[in-house]
């Protein structure tokens, strides 16, 4: 493991170096990560045709929070 030691900074600069080393990237899009995957699948048309057939079509209905 690397290790980097730093001397006579100011904990401001310090604190900002540590952040950015630590913090991802960006911000992981759940949608964007699933639509990754699918890709990756390299799903044959047949496969495809399996989820398609077998995929909800209902209309989605408001949530309801009374009992």
């Amino acid at each position: 493991m690397t290790s980097v030691n730093s001397r006579n900074l100011p904990d401001e600069v310090h604190r900002d170096i540590v952040e950015t080393a630590v913090k991802p990237q960006g911000r992981v899009k759940l949608g964007s990560l699933l639509a990754g995957i699918g890709c990756e699948a390299k799903l044959t048309d047949e496969e495809f045709a399996i989820f398609e057939d077998v995929r909800d079509r209902s209309l989605a209905r408001s949530a309801s929070f009374d009992e």
